[in-house]
């Protein structure tokens, strides 16, 4: 029977249970018992040894007795059921706690996804992380924008970019929009990823170097906008205006793949003499 609401505290304990009992002591490096086991799986004893917590506890957990785990013990059960990443990330969501780890993100682009930014073309489209770390970028994109491949790594963020590096600041037609909407994203970042301290010296380096970023930052405007419009002003190809649309890779959902469409005619020209070249 399903129901129509799902009771946390009561699947919590099955999840628990069900993970308990697929294990074979084998598995976890305990040895085997020459004694039939009554029950499948571990026992409630070894998987509070393996977790460091009391057997009462887990006892309690898989009776449903409306306990809360903290961050450590959902970690420490984790690692002691040998969860795979989807299923430790549910159990992070049954007790309603934050992933350990989380706060690590990609500094490298998976090869199937720059495979997929590289594939896009002729549709300029770069990868990044929550902090907008550029990861990954096609031609298309470096045409548009610049090339990403002539600046050191650090230098490769878009917010940086659009704050420090004269010619990009000089690409953007409504750069004071393009600066308010990053900054609102990277609020967003920071209060979901607080222990990300490469995330928080960025913003702390923005402070400090550029005085529309602080001011910006402290209206403390909050918002991830997913699409929108971006009107460039092109050295070679004149005025360009695209819509962009970010998506995020289920199996990364750290990451963000933006993706340019010419917004009229006149613009889809000159992307298009812009991919010939």
């Amino acid at each position: 029977m399903i129901s129509s609401t799902v009771d946390v505290t009561q699947e919590l304990a099955a999840f628990l249970r069900t993970r308990r009992e697929r294990l074979d002591p084998r598995d976890v490096g305990l040895p085997s018992s020459r004694q039939a086991r009554r029950t499948p799986g571990l026992r409630r004893e070894e998987v509070a040894q393996l977790a460091g917590i009391s057997v009462d506890y887990v006892v309690r957990l898989e009776q449903a007795r409306g306990l809360r785990p903290s961050a450590d013990v959902v970690e420490a059960l984790a690692r002691a059921l040998r969860l795979a990443p989807d299923e430790r990330a549910y159990l992070y969501g049954l007790a309603q706690q934050r992933p350990r780890g989380a706060d690590k993100p990609a500094t490298t682009a998976a090869p199937s996804l720059a495979r997929l930014v590289a594939d896009l073309a002729p549709l300029p489209a770069m990868l990044m992380n929550h902090r907008y770390d550029i990861l990954a970028w096609n031609d298309d994109m470096a045409s548009l924008l610049l090339d990403f491949a002539t600046l050191p790594p650090p230098q490769r963020n878009a917010m940086w970019l659009c704050l420090m590096h004269p010619r990009t600041r000089e690409r953007y037609v409504d750069r004071e929009r393009v600066v308010r909407e990053g900054v609102a994203h990277l609020r967003a970042a920071w209060a979901a990823h607080p222990e990300d301290q490469a995330l928080t010296d960025l913003i702390t380096a923005c402070l400090d170097r550029d005085e529309e970023f602080a001011r910006r930052w402290a209206e403390r405007d909050v918002k991830v906008n997913g699409r929108g419009r971006k009107t460039l002003r092109h050295p070679d190809a004149g005025t360009i205006t695209v819509e962009f649309e970010t998506l995020t890779p289920l199996q990364d959902p750290d990451q963000m793949l933006v993706i340019y469409r010419a917004a009229d005619e006149e613009s889809q020209s000159a992307m298009d003499a812009l991919h010939a070249r």
